[in-house]
């Protein structure tokens, strides 16, 4: 049915690789202080399997993302840290016990001291725990976490748009995705009001194509009004020579792909010179394997943008059937 809105927004993906790709700008916008104390000079290192070891037998809940991430703090020579971030969908009453949980296993397995932090994207308005913790003859346990809600920025959508801060504009969409559930066409002009202001930001083009993709994703709308939008970014694409397929190539995949994606490829190619054939057809499949994938290692990113235009509709062609990103590359 073209007007049926899918059954759920979905955030899980977007969060993740948002969070993976601009780490730095995700403290300095919700965790402005601890971003501070972070030493940005030296690399962070996200440690997915260490922290699934911690969490494997663990109720989790509608839990959209968590990251174990390892920084180094200013003036303080070699010495390290781990930072737990939770991105927490729902009201559970269970979230605080969980957080504290965590955070004594991690300090537990490596010694080393654990920051616990709580983005809640949640709609309940007077659910935001800080805190978890119990008392008994004497001994007292527990922790106190930052937590950032989501909706308290509802009364700042102005300044969000006109913040410079690409989770600025990931927190805008969050909330417009809130406020048109059940509207698809309010849903629809937020949706493009958001795309041009990525647009208009001169930012370089993967950020776009990343930021896109995550407000996409947020946003989901019926058939006829994501083939209103996809004509529209194509419109917009053209005059500022910046491919972006997202909504285009999601709709393939939706309907059974091989031929969308092909007829994705072929539009890319008709609409662009050489060059922007390449980078266009890269950015495409990069946006397939992410949303099949996840995050991607920065290899593959590398040997998308260094492929041809044949090599890339080579793996474009696997993208449905592939378990692993390992299938995709198999045979180069």
């Amino acid at each position: 049915m073209d007007n049926e809105v899918p059954a759920s927004d979905d955030y899980d993906t977007p969060w993740k690789d948002a969070i993976t790709r601009y780490f730095p700008e995700f403290m300095a916008f919700y965790f402005p202080l601890a971003h501070a104390e972070i030493d940005w000079q030296q690399a962070h290192v996200f440690l997915d399997q260490e922290l699934a070891q911690i969490v494997q037998d663990a109720e989790l809940g509608k839990r959209l993302v968590d990251r174990l991430v390892q920084v180094s703090i200013r003036d303080a020579g070699e010495q390290w840290v781990y930072i737990h971030v939770e991105v927490q969908g729902q009201h559970d009453a269970n979230f605080p016990e969980r957080l504290f949980t965590y955070n004594y296993r991690l300090y537990d397995r490596y010694r080393r001291p654990v920051a616990t932090l709580a983005v809640l994207a949640d709609d309940g308005e007077n659910w935001k725990p800080t805190h978890f913790g119990y008392r008994l003859f004497g001994c007292e346990m527990g922790i106190r976490f930052p937590t950032v809600k989501l909706l308290d920025y509802a009364d700042q959508v102005e300044a969000l748009l006109a913040d410079t801060n690409p989770f600025a504009l990931v927190t805008a969409a969050h909330l417009f995705t809130r406020k048109t559930k059940g509207d698809p066409e309010q849903r629809y002009a937020a949706k493009w009001w958001l795309a041009k202001l990525l647009y208009e930001r001169n930012w370089d083009k993967q950020r776009i194509i990343d930021l896109f993709s995550v407000i996409d994703w947020l946003m989901r709308l019926p058939t006829e009004l994501e083939k209103r939008l996809m004509d529209e970014v194509y419109t917009l694409e053209r005059n500022v020579t910046m491919p972006y397929v997202t909504s285009a190539e999601r709709f393939g995949i939706e309907k059974g792909l091989q031929q969308g994606l092909q007829q994705g490829l072929q539009q890319g190619r008709q609409e662009g010179r050489q060059q922007g054939r390449q980078e266009g057809e890269a950015a495409l499949l990069q946006s397939l394997l992410a949303r099949r994938f996840g995050a991607l290692p920065d290899s593959v990113r590398i040997r998308l943008g260094g492929a041809t235009v044949e090599q890339l509709e080579s793996w474009a062609i696997k993208v449905l059937d592939a378990q692993s990103l390992d299938e995709i590359f198999d045979q180069g």
